[in-house]
């Protein structure tokens, strides 16, 4: 027993409540011996390395080089990405791709190189394997951008998962970006990040990792070109960066590196090379288009753990309606359940959920609810009854439920990589449906199980189906919450087939977007977690899970007057723009921090109804493109270092730039502005890029400048379209994209082009394309009289 622990179990039991404390005491001692019981022993362990390469088996796109120890399979995709897999693995099984695996590109070749290697060469890419099992990948003009080292393997002699670690060596002057939500920065310094999808249980800052959702996903930025690496193993591991230097030491280039450690599953990869924009496309086109949110999912929602009653939720919206504030959702935490119990309602509280539900709906309001996984194990909850029905919850070795500790209390967990308890999970939604609910926020979903010590997750030793291979929680952990995401996503489609599904997950992985986006989770309430929530969507956006956003204002904590306020002028151009506190934190809503911090709320409120069209377009070309709506300032000249090194501005699609305050006291900031005219859309002041600018940035807003050129569809006042187009330099032409939607249908309307140029003393906006002509909404110049 270790001493430790059983410190931490006293102090369980004595803090809070003492029956929930004894619970989460008998959870953890009941987790260790589960795992001492379940899992298989390492003992010793035998290394592997390929050795030399003996011979080659060509295929469809590439092929498999053999050495004396392993086997390495090559595919290059008609979509450019590049497969390979140790010990001749295939691409599938995988959770994160989308369907079918990608066709190989016929006319990539696997031929002889030099020194005893191969090569693999495709239209946008080069792949040389040297014949040890150093692998290149290398740009069609010769750069080498990525240089895997031969992989070293671990395996037990007696059998299990064998460990494995990948070095790698990138250019000197790359940049790493990804791995999932990393509340650091966007930007990835030198240091060790875990992938392992961990509550931690409190509200976190930029020095907490890892978060609620990792993923084995880096996109790495160079001069000579922008790559994505997808290693498609869930397992725990972690990844070591190490930045490159220009001129180290002797002066020679010291390389930038990653070491990829993991626990056990296939050591294969994918690799996509080009611009920012077309690895990111080639990304979904390999693991799904982003769901499309209905177009309230793109309004101000508001959310708060503890409304309490409908009597609290009406006195809300009227605050918002009496001060003429716009509001799209309302969310209900867990207390609008009985007891905690997920798919109930407490009916002392909420006894008429549906009629409030239509109320709101009448106001053009949705209710949103709250999912948890964990099922209260008890006899007589409908939902443990029937997915004990279902045979749906995870078991032990030895066949018996396992079981945590979560809100309700004692908890058992649905096997979500099962599709038999998938479609019973997904059948659930009927109830939710009824009683009004338009929308759903899952949380917990790491999955979380509360405990004196150890990890707040299930034991690694639980059984999962793996689709019917089996395997432990070790496999299936990283994967939980994607499989819930997918449960949820194809009920409802089942249950309401005329209307989007809107969710968004705490937790996830690699392929989430498919079904739907994720918020920051428990961000805590100061400066640094300002900071970190911007931090947040970029990576993940760069991941591609285009919708996210974090609880502004901070999850705990009362927030002051201005950071408030400068949280909530961020996430007016985030794509979830949700208020949201915990139980014991301060109020949320924007009538709370004083009649000034109030007005200058309304106005970034009216901003985002006036860009809702944007936003709306910006979720269709993330659908189809992959592209997200909040970009790095170097998504268009990632050659740019000065740019690749910004992490406090961000491009809000192609025509705006938001460079939000992230510091107290601050008036005036500097923006990094890359190449091109830039407006400032409330002064109308003109600046030229790339340069460094100071631009006013009083309590009334933050700084926000429109390309010179563009075309930014938005509401108008009498609430239909209006095109807002923003004057080219003399000499110049611009334009944009406008996608009309109608709301929440199924319908994919047709991107319409506009072009903006000068005609004489005139600025002109003409659609193009097969039906050119003047546009059919009315148009708005702007920045003609700027200099």
């Amino acid at each position: 027993m270790d001493g430790r622990d059983l410190v931490r179990s006293v102090k369980a039991v004595g803090s809070g409540g003492a029956a929930q404390g004894l619970l989460t005491v008998r959870a953890a001692w009941r987790r260790r011996r589960a795992d001492a019981a379940g899992l298989p022993r390492r003992g010793t362990e035998r290394a592997r390395v390929p050795g030399p390469v003996l011979g080659v088996e060509p295929g469809p796109g590439g092929g498999v080089v053999r050495f004396t120890r392993s086997e390495l399979r090559i595919t290059v995709a008609v979509s450019g990405a590049v497969f390979w897999g140790w010990d001749a693995v295939a691409p599938e099984p995988s959770y994160a791709l989308a369907g079918r695996c990608p066709e190989p590109d016929l006319r990539a070749v696997l031929e002889p190189d030099k020194d005893g290697g191969w090569r693999v060469v495709a239209e946008r890419v080069t792949v040389v394997v040297s014949r040890h099992g150093a692998v290149e990948v290398l740009t069609p003009g010769g750069v080498i951008l990525r240089r895997d080292l031969p992989p070293r393997w671990w395996e037990p002699v007696e059998g299990g998962a064998a460990r494995w670690m990948q070095r790698s060596e990138v250019a000197a002057d790359a940049r790493f970006f990804g791995l999932g939500g990393r509340a650091a920065g966007s930007r990835l310094r030198d240091g060790t990040y875990r992938l392992w999808n961990t509550d931690p249980g409190r509200a976190f800052g930029p020095g907490d990792d890892p978060l609620y959702l990792t993923m084995p996903v880096q996109m790495v930025v160079a001069d000579a070109a922008t790559h994505l690496v997808f290693h498609d193993t869930p397992w725990d591991g972690t990844v070591t960066l190490r930045e490159g230097e220009e001129g180290a030491g002797s002066g020679h280039d010291r390389a930038g590196s990653c070491e990829l450690r993991m626990d056990g599953g296939p050591l294969r990869c994918w690799v996509m090379v080009g611009t920012p924009a077309r690895v990111l496309h080639a990304w979904a086109s390999l693991t799904g288009a982003a769901a499309l949110p209905p177009a309230w999912a793109l309004g101000h929602q508001h959310a708060r753990w503890g409304f309490g009653s409908e009597q609290e939720v009406r006195r809300i919206v009227a605050g918002y309606q009496e001060r003429g504030l716009p509001l799209d959702a309302v969310h209900l935490d867990i207390d609008h359940y009985d007891a905690h119990q997920v798919f109930t309602v407490d009916r002392d509280n909420f006894p008429k959920l549906p009629v409030l539900a239509d109320e709101l709906r009448r106001d053009g309001i949705r209710l949103v609810s709250i999912v948890d996984p964990a099922v209260k194990a008890e006899p007589g909850n409908a939902v443990y009854d029937s997915g004990l029905a279902e045979d749906a919850f995870v078991r032990d070795a030895s066949g018996q439920l396992v079981k945590g500790v979560v809100w309700p209390g004692e908890s058992v967990y649905p096997d979500f990589t099962h599709a038999r308890a998938r479609a019973w999970w997904g059948g659930l939604y009927k109830e939710r449906l009824a009683q009004g609910f338009a929308g759903f926020w899952h949380d917990m979903n790491e999955p979380t199980s509360f405990t004196a010590f150890g990890e707040s997750t299930l034991p690694r030793s639980a059984r999962h189906s793996l689709e019917g291979r089996g395997g432990d929680h070790r496999e299936a952990h990283n994967v939980y919450a994607l499989g819930m995401a997918r449960a949820a996503y194809e009920g409802l489609r089942e249950l309401a087939p005329q209307e989007r599904p809107f969710l968004f997950s705490r937790s996830g992985w690699a392929g989430l977007q498919r079904y739907g986006g994720t918020w920051s989770g428990d961000v805590a309430t100061g400066w640094p977690g300002l900071r970190a929530s911007l931090s947040l969507v970029m990576g993940l956006g760069l991941c591609g899970v285009p919708y996210s956003g974090p609880d502004v204002g901070g999850f705990d904590g009362s927030p002051s007057p201005e950071l408030y306020l400068r949280w909530f002028q961020l996430g007016a151009y985030l794509p979830l723009f949700r208020t949201h506190a915990s139980l014991r934190a301060g109020r949320r809503e924007p009538w709370g921090f004083g009649d000034e911090v109030l007005e200058h709320a309304r106005v970034a409120l009216v901003e985002r109804r006036r860009l809702l069209p944007y936003f709306m377009t910006l979720a269709h070309l993330a659908r189809r493109t992959g592209a997200p709506y909040v970009r790095p300032l170097w998504w268009g000249a990632p050659e740019d270092r000065s740019l690749r090194d910004c992490e406090d501005a961000f491009l809000l699609g192609d025509s705006l730039l938001v460079a939000p305050v992230l510091d107290h006291g601050t008036e005036r900031r500097a923006v990094q502005l890359p190449r091109g005219r830039w407006y400032d859309t409330v002064t109308g002041a003109a600046y030229e890029g790339p340069a460094q600018v100071l631009i006013d940035a009083p309590l009334s807003r933050i700084p926000v400048l429109a390309r010179a050129g563009a075309v930014v569809p938005v509401r108008g006042a009498d609430g239909g379209l209006e095109l807002e187009a923003w004057a080219p330099a003399r000499g110049r032409t611009g334009g944009g994209l406008v996608v009309p939607d109608a709301g929440d249908g199924w319908e994919e309307p047709e991107a319409e082009r506009y072009v903006t140029r000068w005609e004489g003393d005139e600025v002109v906006v003409r659609r193009a394309g097969e039906d050119p002509g003047e546009p059919p909404y009315p148009v708005r110049v702007r920045g003609l009289g700027a200099r």
